[in-house]
C-alpha cells in the first residue's frame, strides 16, 4: 500500500487544531500528516458560512494535492458550516469536530454545563441539534459563551499570565458561578488554555473536548499505521509566527514548516 494512501490531512483557521495534530500523533506514530492552518482568515468563527465554505474547498483541494486520503476538519466552526458539503463534494472520509455536549451531559453533577465556543459554532444548526439531543431531555441547562480573545491569544502562543488570566475571569468564571460544574472547550484552540482555565475556575470544574475522540475516530478507519511519519504544517499566515509558535504548542514533535497560498 502506498503511503498516500494512509496520508492524513488536517486543516483549521489557525494553529488551533495542532491540539488535534498533537492527539492522532499519540494514536498514529507513522503515519504521514498534512496540515493547513488558515491563520492569514483566522479566527473563523466571526466569518458567514459562504466563506467558510470557500476556505475548506480550497484548502482540502491543496491537501488532496499534497497526498491526504483522509480529511480532518480539526475547527468547530468549519465543521458546522463545511463538513456536509465537502462530504458531498470529494469521496474521501472527512472527520469533524462538535463540541463535547454528548459526555459533559454524563459528567455533570449540578445539571449546569457551560460551553465556550466560537460564535460560528453557537449560532450553528448542528449545535442546536447537539442539545436537543443531549441536553433538554436530561432537563440540563447550557450556559454559552463566545470566547473571541481565547483564539487570538493562542495564535500569539500566549498560554498563561495576566492576558490569559483576565481573558478566563471574563469568559468562563461567569459560567462557574452561574452553577457550571462542566466546561466544554468547544473550540481547538482552547485545549492550549487548559492548565490556565483549570487554576482560575478551580479543580472541582471540568474541562472537555473533543481531540481525543476525533482522534481515536481517525485511527479507526487507518488501515495500517505504517511509513516514515513525517509531518509538514503549512500557513496561509506569516511563516515566522509558525516558526515561533510550533515549538511551544507542539514541542514534542518534529516538522516541516511552510507558508502555502491559498487564492
Amino acid at each position: 500500500m502506498d503511503n498516500l494512501d494512509t496520508s492524513v490531512g488536517i486543516l483549521d483557521s489557525g494553529v488551533g487544531g495542532l491540539s488535534v495534530l498533537l492527539e492522532i500523533r499519540k494514536k498514529l506514530t507513522h503515519i504521514p500528516i498534512h496540515y493547513i492552518g488558515d491563520s492569514a482568515w483566522c479566527p473563523y468563527g466571526n466569518k458567514s458560512a459562504e466563506q467558510i465554505q470557500a476556505r475548506c474547498f480550497a484548502i482540502t483541494e491543496q491537501l488532496i494535492e499534497m497526498g491526504a486520503r483522509t480529511i480532518v476538519v480539526a475547527c468547530n466552526s468549519a465543521t458546522i458550516h463545511a463538513v456536509e458539503a465537502l462530504r458531498a463534494r470529494y469521496p474521501l472520509p472527512f472527520i469533524g469536530m462538535e463540541p463535547a455536549v454528548k459526555p459533559a451531559s454524563k459528567l455533570t453533577q449540578s445539571g449546569t454545563i457551560g460551553v465556550l465556543a466560537t460564535e460560528a459554532s453557537i449560532a450553528g444548526e448542528k449545535f442546536h441539534k447537539l442539545l436537543q439531543t443531549h441536553i433538554s431531555p436530561n432537563g440540563l441547562k447550557v450556559i454559552t459563551q463566545h470566547c473571541p480573545d481565547f483564539v487570538t491569544l493562542v495564535e500569539r502562543g500566549v498560554l498563561n499570565g495576566p492576558e490569559v488570566e483576565d481573558a478566563v475571569k471574563r469568559y468562563a468564571q461567569p459560567t462557574v458561578e452561574a452553577g457550571a460544574d462542566t466546561l466544554v472547550l468547544g473550540c481547538t484552540h482552547y485545549p492550549f488554555l487548559r492548565a490556565s482555565i483549570q487554576q482560575v475556575v478551580g479543580p472541582n470544574v471540568k474541562l472537555i473536548d473533543t481531540g481525543e475522540a476525533v482522534a481515536r475516530q481517525t485511527a479507526s478507519i487507518i488501515p495500517l499505521d505504517r511509513g516514515h511519519g513525517e509531518i509538514s504544517i503549512h500557513t496561509t499566515g506569516n511563516l515566522a509566527c509558525l516558526q515561533h509558535l510550533f515549538p511551544i504548542l507542539c514541542p514534542s514533535l518534529t516538522a516541516e514548516l511552510a507558508k502555502i497560498t491559498i487564492e
